[in-house]
C-alpha cells in the first residue's frame, strides 16, 4: 500500500453539510454519525468554514440566501479544484445538474433526503477520492520507476566507462607500465572503481532505506576521516567537470568519534557533496571543513554553486522533490536523497540545515552534539 493511500484511510474524514434549513443538517449528522460533520448555514459560512478547516466533502444545498450551492461550488472549485462536492437538491431541473456537473460537482442527492441514498452516495465519493490516489500513486510509481533506471543509468555509466577504457588502452598497447602517467591513471582508475562499487551499495541501500524505518546499529565513527574518504571517491566525478574539492580539515584537529550508522551517515554526506558537485557549473569549488563549537560537532560542506532559491530552499527536505532540470540541465533523480540525507542524520541524534541563495552557493551544515 503506498503512503498516500494508507495515509487517506487513517485520517478521519470531515464532511461540511450546507443548508439554510436546520433540520436538513441534523438530519445529516444523525445519517453520517461514523464522521465528523460540521455545519454552514448557507454559502458565506461555508467559505469561512472552508478557509478554517480541512475539509473532505462539502455536503450543499442548491437553493441557499447569500450565497447559493452552485455559487459556492465555483467558488471552492476555483480555491480548491480536487475538494468533493455533493449537491442536494429539490428540483429536477436537468439543466441544472448538467451545469453542475460540468462546474465538477461529484454526484447529486434529491430532496426529500433519502437516508440510504446519503449515506452511500458519500461512500461513494469517498471510494472515487482513494481511486484518484492510488492512481496517482501508480503514476507516481511508475515515473519514479523510470526514473530509476535513467538514474542508474546516468550513476554508473561514467566511472564504467573510464575504466573500460583503460583497459582497452592497455590491451591496445596505448598506456604503458613503463609511462611516467600510468600510476597517477591507475590511481584515477582505483579511485573511478571505489565509486562505482559505493555507488551500488548506496543504490541497494538506498532502495532498503526506503522499505524500512528501524533504529539502526550505531558504532564508533570518526566524522572527519569519514568526509574525507568520501570526498576523495568523488574526485573523478569533480575533474571531469573541472571542478575543485578544497578539505578544510586540520590533521592536528583532536579526532572526535562520535557513535553513527556508517552506511547512513556515508549514505547522507554522499549526497550531499554529490548535489554539491552536481549542481557548481564548472570551475567552482567545494570545500569539506569541521569543527568544534559548543560541544557540537559540525561538518561543512560548502560550494560556489548556483544556490537556492528561497521558494526551492523550503521545499528542499520534501519527499520527492527535485530542483527543476531545465534550470540545473542535469539528469532528474529519485528527489529522495536530501529527504533521507536529514531523516538519516536525525535518527542518529543530528542536525542537518542548509543556507543558501540564488546565484551564490550553498553551505549544508551536518551537526552532532559532542557526549562528554
Amino acid at each position: 500500500m503506498s503512503f498516500s493511500e494508507s495515509d487517506y484511510k487513517r485520517k478521519p474524514k470531515t464532511i461540511l453539510c450546507v443548508d439554510d434549513e436546520p433540520i436538513i443538517r441534523n438530519l445529516c449528522c444523525e445519517v453520517l454519525e461514523d464522521y465528523r460533520v460540521l455545519q454552514a448555514k448557507d454559502g458565506l459560512d461555508a467559505i469561512r468554514i472552508l478557509a478554517e478547516e480541512d475539509i473532505d466533502l462539502v455536503l450543499s444545498d442548491v437553493m441557499m440566501p447569500n450565497l447559493d450551492g452552485l455559487e459556492l461550488l465555483q467558488k471552492v472549485k476555483e480555491r480548491q479544484p480536487d475538494q468533493a462536492v455533493v449537491l442536494m437538491t429539490g428540483y429536477s431541473d436537468n439543466n441544472l445538474i448538467l451545469n453542475a456537473l460540468k462546474a465538477g460537482a461529484d454526484d447529486f442527492i434529491n430532496k426529500p433526503i433519502n437516508i440510504l441514498q446519503l449515506s452511500t452516495t458519500v461512500e461513494k465519493v469517498f471510494d472515487k477520492q482513494r481511486i484518484r490516489l492510488e492512481l496517482a500513486d501508480l503514476k507516481r510509481i511508475d515515473q519514479l520507476k523510470s526514473n530509476f533506471l535513467g538514474l542508474i543509468s546516468h550513476k554508473l555509466k561514467t566511472p564504467a566507462t573510464a575504466i573500460s577504457l583503460f583497459i582497452q588502452n592497455i590491451a591496445e598497447g596505448v598506456e604503458s607500465p613503463n609511462d611516467d602517467n600510468f600510476k597517477q591513471i591507475v590511481a584515477m582508475v582505483q579511485a573511478e572503481t571505489v565509486h562505482l562499487e559505493q555507488l551500488i551499495q548506496d543504490l541497494l541501500y538506498f532502495s532498503d532505506a526506503t522499505l524500512q524505518d528501524e533504529n539502526v546499529p550505531l558504532e564508533p565513527i570518526d566524522l572527519g576521516h569519514l568526509a574525507e574518504q568520501i570526498m576523495f571517491s568523488l574526485q573523478p566525478a569533480a575533474l571531469n567537470r573541472k571542478i575543485s574539492l578544497e578539505n578544510l580539515i586540520e590533521s592536528q584537529l583532536p579526532v572526535e568519534t562520535l557513535m553513527l550508522n556508517p552506511q547512513c551517515i556515508g549514505f547522507a554526506i554522499r549526497a550531499i557533496l554529490d548535489n554539491a558537485i552536481k549542481f557548481t557549473p564548472e570551475g567552482g569549488v567545494v570545500t569539506l571543513d569541521i569543527r568544534v563549537e559548543d560541544n557540537t560537532l559540525k561538518l561543512l560542506i560548502k560550494d560556489t554553486g548556483i544556490g537556492i532559491s528561497a521558494q526551492e530552499l523550503a521545499k528542499i527536505f520534501n519527499k520527492f522533490y527535485q530542483v527543476d532540470p531545465e534550470r540545473t540541465g542535469q539528469v532528474r533523480g529519485f528527489g529522495l536523497g536530501l529527504h533521507y540525507a536529514r531523516n538519516f542524520i536525525s535518527s542518529m541524534g543530528g542536525q542537518l540545515s542548509i543556507e543558501s541563495e540564488l546565484e551564490h552557493g550553498s553551505l549544508v551544515t551536518i551537526q552532532f552534539p559532542l557526549t562528554d
